[in-house]
C-alpha cells in the first residue's frame, strides 16, 4: 500500500524507542557537500554540484572541503569536523552529501558528541569510510543514508543516482532483490545498521552503538580485501555485537576481493559462519563501492527472503515505490 505523510520532522516509534526521521527536501532547499575523509579535486565536486542543481536544489560547498592535509585528507581533523558541524548547524541546509570516503572519518567521532545529531537532524549521505559517521548517527537515533556520494553523482547518471534524488524528495524504494543460491529464507524486522565491513568492525560495540536491546538488520559490504581479512572482520563483529539482536543480514557487494581461501564466494564463506543463527540472509544486494543503491540506516525495516527473491521495506513516513533490482556479478581477483 502506498502512503504519503507530510510532516516537517518525524519520529518513528519502534519497540518503544524513538528514531528521528529528518524532513524530506523541497525544491530550492540547500544541500551541503563536505569531505569528512579523503580530499577530492574541486572540479569533481563542482560536477556533482551541477547535477544536484539540476534536481532543483541549491548545492553549497563546505568551507574547508578543498583543503589538503598530508597529501591525503581534506584538511586536518579539526577542519573536517568544523565542516560537518557547519553543515548540520546551518538551518538553511537540509541534507549533507559526502564527496568521497577513503579513510579519516574515524578522526571525527570524538570531536562531535552523539547528542549533536539529535539537536540538528538532517540527512547525511555516504558509504565506504563514511560508514563511521553513519554509525554515529544511527547510534544517536537519527536516520541517515548509505548511498552514492558526490564522486558518483557527478559522473554516473544511473539507478543509484536517480534513487537518491527521489529519496531526498520523499520517495522510498521498496527493493525487490533477485534470489541467490546462498540466501537463507525467513522474515525479519529491525533497525538497519552497518555498511563497509572494515569501517564498521573497527567501531562496532563502542559507545556510539544502538541500545544493546535493539533488534537490528545487519548490512555489510566490502571491497579490495582478501577472504581471510573478511573472515577475521566478520568474526570481530560477532564478538563485538550482541548477535542475539541480529534478526536478519543483508550482504551487499563484495568487489575486487582476493580469493586466498578456497570458497566459491564471500557469501558462501560468511553464511557458513551463521549456522548457529536461525535468521534470514539476503545475498547479492547491489550496494557497496561500485554501485550504492540507497539504504536508510537507523530506519525500522522488514526483510523477507523467499525462494523467489527478497524484499526490503523501510517502514517510515514517505511514498513507497517498488524498485526491481538486477542481479549483480562481483569482480573477483585470485590471490
Amino acid at each position: 500500500m502506498t502512503e504519503t505523510i507530510e510532516r516537517s520532522l518525524k519520529e518513528v516509534l519502534y519497540h518503544d524507542v524513538e528514531y528521528v526521521q529528518p524532513p524530506f527536501l523541497k525544491e530550492g532547499d540547500e544541500v551541503a557537500l563536505i569531505s569528512p575523509a579523503y580530499w577530492m579535486a574541486e572540479e569533481t565536486i563542482l560536477h556533482a554540484a551541477a547535477v544536484i542543481e539540476n534536481w532543483g536544489l541549491r548545492p553549497v560547498i563546505g568551507p574547508n572541503t578543498t583543503c589538503l592535509n598530508v597529501e591525503a585528507y581534506a584538511g586536518t581533523a579539526d577542519e573536517r569536523a568544523a565542516d560537518l558541524r557547519w553543515a548540520f548547524e546551518n538551518e538553511r541546509i537540509k541534507a549533507v552529501i559526502c564527496t568521497r570516503g577513503g579513510y579519516g572519518s574515524i578522526h571525527l567521532l570524538n570531536r562531535i558528541p552523539p547528542e549533536f545529531y539529535q539537536q540538528h537532524p538532517k540527512w547525511l549521505i555516504g558509504h565506504g569510510d563514511i560508514t563511521t559517521l553513519l554509525y554515529a548517527l544511527t547510534g544517536a537515533g537519527v536516520m541517515c543514508i548509505h548511498g552514492p556520494m558526490a564522486s558518483h553523482i557527478g559522473s554516473h547518471q544511473d539507478l543509484s543516482t536517480a534513487l537518491i534524488r527521489d529519496l531526498l524528495f520523499g520517495k522510498l524504494p521498496q527493493y525487490q532483490i533477485p534470489t541467490n543460491a546462498n540466501n537463507r529464507y525467513g522474515h525479519a524486522e529491525g533497525i538497519l545498521v552497518g555498511g563497509n565491513l572494515a569501517s564498521y568492525a573497527a567501531i562496532a560495540g563502542t559507545k556510539f552503538q544502538l541500545s544493546h536491546n535493539q533488534d537490528i538488520i545487519l548490512f555489510i559490504e566490502e571491497c579490495e580485501e582478501s577472504l581471510h581479512d573478511i573472515d577475521r572482520l566478520f568474526y570481530m563483529l560477532q564478538l563485538q555485537l550482541n548477535f542475539k539482536n541480529v534478526k536478519g543480514i543483508i550482504f551487499g557487494s563484495f568487489n575486487s576481493i582476493r580469493y586466498d581461501l578456497s570458497f566459491g564466494s564471500v557469501e558462501q564463506m560468511l553464511v557458513a559462519h551463521l549456522q548457529g543463527y536461525d535468521i534470514p540472509v539476503c545475498c547479492g544486494f547491489p550496494a557497496g563501492s561500485d554501485i550504492s543503491l540507497p539504504m536508510i540506516e537507523g530506519a525500522p525495516c522488514s526483510l523477507d527472503v523467499t525462494p523467489e527473491g527478497s524484499v526490503l521495506t523501510f517502514n517510515i513516513h514517505g511514498t513507497q515505490q517498488p524498485c526491481v533490482v538486477e542481479k549483480s556479478e562481483p569482480f573477483l581477483m585470485k590471490a
